[in-house]
């Protein structure tokens, strides 16, 4: 299959970028968005949207069949990796979740196409509309395409004109998922552009900002704030930078077999993606007390990933990421050789593919990540928290095992603490479509609401 040039992302290695090129792609954005899609009805957007995630989770589908073929070398995650991952990122694009989600955001799902009134508003002979900006600009980061991927639909479903700025190297999912939406419908796919630069080029970067309502950025501390730096002050910006997240196990889930269904839902959250996006966990706390111990749980643990490997591969990294791996691995080989009792570790044989360490200090530990995990014995959920907050507020999600009789309390107790997204052990990379990213609305920092009162 043979990509048309319809995005920037589609020329030629050797074609330079310049102020002029993007300046212009920004003006047609905008003309395209008048023309193309500011009075689309929201259940056509939809529709065009749900069929496009239809498509891509069909074996035949020839975007899809791309991504798997070719996706190993543009990314780096194997084809079985990319499969899951893909799968369930578009199988939450259907009709009902979108509805779901604008009623959860505006109270009606037909708020973005007329004035509409909640029973509430009614009683106070209120109505209200809402609207995106004119032309919405993200910078992707580019460990792991799901959140750009919801960027674009979110874009489009609020009806935006967007250009999407991709890390150096990582435009393959991007740009095929833009293809997708152009091979769907001609005229919504020119409301998007994707392109890649290496960040900090500020000749094209000054142009696409000045043009830019919004802007929506992705990455690390410095570069959100470096972003945010550079834009005018009228121009709205939303954030998201470095997040991280962990895993809770209480003890009374760790017997007989089913012991071993958390096991294999921890190695679900760890496999996913490679552990690299901020809903991946990097420490797995387990209480102590149970049938199984902290330890065993890491055993276990080791020997499940061991397995996802014969299965879900892991792929290749590239060599300064391997040798991270390596050095961390040969710490714990020292310290479990000195202090067995407080340290061990799991690898994979002749190669990084997986390491499982478990450490009797309970202190959060980063992980170098591409399926290495800590686990980390603790008392109680108390305990794991106070080890834990030198990472509070910068916590995306915890997986939680525990006792269905205690799920509300410890979901409390975890939100008072400040995790924003609570969510079961072995669903930590998959989060529903209607999830509030960092605890902000899916939608609402997208959006401006017109009030009528009647």
């Amino acid at each position: 299959m043979n990509l048309p040039n319809y995005f920037l992302a589609d020329l030629p290695p050797e074609a330079a970028l310049s102020p002029t090129m993007i300046a212009e792609a920004c003006q047609t954005l905008k003309r395209n968005r008048e023309s193309y899609l500011l009075n689309r009805s929201t259940e056509s957007l939809i529709k065009v949207l749900s069929g496009v995630a239809d498509g891509w989770v069909e074996e035949n589908n020839p975007f899809r069949k791309l991504a798997l073929e070719l996706g190993p070398t543009q990314t780096g995650f194997s084809r079985e990796t990319l499969a899951r991952g893909l799968d369930n990122f578009f199988k939450q694009l259907t009709r009902e979740n979108f509805h779901e989600l604008l009623v959860q955001e505006f109270g009606d799902a037909k708020r973005l196409d007329a004035m509409c009134a909640t029973p509430v508003e009614q009683r106070q002979n209120r109505m209200a509309i809402v609207h995106a900006p004119e032309f919405q600009v993200h910078i992707a980061a580019g460990n792991i395409p799901n959140p750009t991927f919801t960027s674009i639909v979110f874009g489009l479903l609020t009806r935006s004109a967007q250009f999407v700025k991709c890390a150096s190297g990582s435009t393959f999912l991007p740009r095929l998922f833009a293809h997708s939406i152009y091979d769907a419908d001609a005229k919504l796919g020119a409301c998007l552009e994707i392109a890649e630069w290496r960040g900090g080029n500020l000749g094209l970067e000054s142009v696409l900002f000045a043009e830019a309502d919004c802007v929506t950025a992705t990455g690390d501390d410095g570069t959100v704030a470096a972003i945010r730096a550079q834009l005018p002050v009228k121009t709205r910006f939303v954030g998201y930078g470095h997040r991280l997240s962990f895993g809770f196990v209480a003890h009374e889930v760790l017997y007989g077999s089913r012991a071993k269904k958390f096991v294999v839902a921890a190695a679900d959250d760890v496999v996913a993606w490679n552990q690299l996006g901020c809903l991946s966990p990097h420490v797995i706390y387990v209480q102590s007390g149970g049938e199984i111990s902290p330890e065993h749980f890491a055993q276990l643990l080791a020997e499940e990933l061991e397995r996802r490997e014969q299965t879900e591969p892991r792929g290749e990294l590239p060599a300064e990421h391997a040798a991270a791996i390596a050095s961390r691995r040969g710490i714990y080989e020292v310290r479990a050789a000195h202090s067995p009792e407080t340290t061990q570790h799991w690898c994979s044989k002749d190669s990084t593919a997986c390491t499982v360490v478990y450490e009797a200090d309970a202190r959060f530990q980063m992980s170098c990540l591409n399926r290495f995990i800590y686990v980390k014995g603790v008392a109680d959920l108390k305990t794991a928290l106070e080890n834990a907050d030198g990472v509070r507020g910068k916590v995306s999600a915890v997986g939680f095992a525990v006792p269905e009789e205690k799920i509300n309390e410890i979901a409390t107790q975890l939100a008072r603490w400040g995790a924003t997204r609570i969510c079961p052990l072995g669903q930590m990379q998959n989060p529903p479509l209607m999830w509030r990213h960092d605890g902000r609305p899916a939608l609402g920092d997208l959006i401006t609401w017109t009030d009528f009162e009647l």
